[in-house]
């Protein structure tokens, strides 16, 4: 579509929310993507938006560095399915006809916004629920899932950190932080290399994606400040209530053509 003169202040406002969202509940993606569909194809919007997130991803995995230090095993383990998955996830959305990217987006988007209608559930299972440490058959099933994971995470990547928090729980670490800050760097992994990717694909609207960086660094400065004043709970609602309300516009939009 053409760009407007609202175009910039929308994107970056986006950006911005997206930033302080992801810093105190998850789910940037599902303000930053659907207003990049206002002025580009769904390719390039997921790729704009996929690097206008990361430096944010990136922090937050710097931030958890005293924790990661005691998940060294896991993090051998998990890094190279959540690469590997990653290369494969964004091969997929760039080689691909785009028209099977297209249809997939309401689905896309549905598919995050009912993983952060479970997000809250799933941390509560989790801290009730402490697990052992894995067996080699728990492990492996683990592995896997992670590569799973990370295909998803390279084609579109909403709601990734809610998925490897459901099988992190099973690796037996014992501290959610901790868990937090493994599935911080898994997931900066997976939006690294897609990023890189769609780097030389050609598919990153540079003019949109350094002002929409810019403007999610301080949205997540600004949301790591208000997150000990805001509860997290009323965020994740707003961001769910948007993302229905997005996928729901998908469809109709998908359907009534």
């Amino acid at each position: 579509m053409a760009e407007t003169l609202f175009t910039y202040p929308l994107l970056c406002g986006a950006a911005f929310l997206g930033g302080a969202v992801n810093a105190i509940a998850g789910g940037g993606t599902l303000l930053t993507f659907p207003s990049l569909l206002a002025v580009l194809s769904p390719v390039q919007a997921n790729a704009t938006s996929t690097l206008a997130l990361f430096p944010g991803s990136l922090s937050s995995g710097w931030g958890y560095r005293e924790e990661l230090a005691h998940t060294k095993r896991e993090l051998a383990l998990l890094w190279p399915p959540s690469l590997l998955g990653g290369i494969i996830g964004a091969f997929a959305v760039t080689r691909f006809p785009e028209r099977i990217f297209e249809s997939l987006v309401p689905w896309l988007i549905l598919t995050a916004t009912v993983l952060m209608l479970l997000q809250r559930p799933l941390a509560r299972y989790i801290q009730t629920h402490p697990h052992e440490k894995p067996t080699r058959k728990t492990a492996a099933t683990i592995i896997f899932f992670q590569f799973l994971v990370g295909i998803y995470g390279g084609y579109f990547g909403a709601g990734i950190g809610i998925l490897m928090l459901s099988s992190l729980s099973f690796m037996g670490i014992p501290d959610i932080h901790r868990q937090n800050g493994l599935k911080a760097i898994l997931a900066s992994t997976m939006n690294g290399i897609t990023a890189v990717i769609f780097l030389f694909e050609g598919v990153i609207v540079w003019k949109y994606a350094i002002a929409m960086a810019v403007t999610s660094i301080l949205g997540g400065y600004a949301g790591a400040r208000m997150a000990k004043r805001m509860q997290p709970a009323h965020v994740r609602m707003i961001v769910i209530a948007i993302g229905f309300g997005v996928a729901g516009y998908s469809f109709w939009r998908r359907f009534s053509q």
